[in-house]
């Protein structure tokens, strides 16, 4: 095991990554991750949750708030609109595998007892989490892997993926050495932010049938 400063500056997860073992052990080397320096100001690491035999794996961007506090992720708004989202487009919310992209929650914060405010994590800070989400993908082994948001489809697809281009089709990628299918949509907490957050949900629905359709 590498030191915690020398293992931050090479900005990978991989050191901490143990070599066997299923989502448990995942799970548990992940709470000492120290692959970046995102691991300081956070409450803990955020790994993924939900069934391991699962046949989509959701991936979002970053714990938040709430998710940071919980130890879990999409537990806040978010996580609520989701499941509701899924659940109408009819996949099981129950039997999938949500995780992100990046584990631990990146935020600003004007005072120490001042609300924590998101923010995006770096393409640098997304690589050195790739190894947990490719770890994860090789567990999981899901069939399709729906893409919530712009900074999960730039951590899966690279930098040049614009989410508002490619939004509930169906793409057959390599990622981490695998063939995956993906289905990229918003991230649900952009539908919270919206304007006019029933024309969002309807979208973020109809891209949801579209990977339930790929599925089926």
């Amino acid at each position: 095991m590498v030191g915690t400063s020398a293992s931050e500056d090479a900005y990978t997860a991989e050191p901490f990554v143990p070599g066997r073992g299923g989502l448990v052990a995942l799970r548990r080397a992940a709470a000492g991750c120290r692959g970046c320096p995102l691991h300081r100001d956070a409450t803990q690491t955020v790994f993924g949750a939900g069934n391991k035999d699962a046949r989509v794996m959701l991936v979002g961007e970053q714990p938040g708030d709430q998710e940071d506090r919980q130890g879990k992720p999409f537990v806040g708004p978010a996580g609520k609109l989701l499941d509701r989202a899924l659940a109408e487009a009819g996949i099981d919310p129950a039997g999938a595998y949500v995780t992100n992209a990046v584990k631990h929650f990146k935020f600003t914060q004007a005072e120490p007892r001042k609300r924590r405010i998101h923010k995006a994590p770096t393409l640098r800070e997304m690589t050195a989490c790739g190894p947990w989400l490719a770890a994860e993908l090789a567990v999981v082994e899901p069939e399709l892997i729906v893409v919530l948001g712009a900074t999960a489809g730039k951590a899966l697809l690279g930098s040049s993926f614009r989410v508002t281009q490619v939004r509930g089709t169906v793409l057959q990628e390599e990622i981490h050495g695998r063939a995956e299918r993906l289905v990229p949509t918003v991230h649900p907490s952009s539908v919270l932010r919206s304007d006019d957050r029933e024309a969002a949900y309807r979208g973020l629905v109809s891209d949801l049938k579209v990977a339930a359709d790929a599925l089926s």
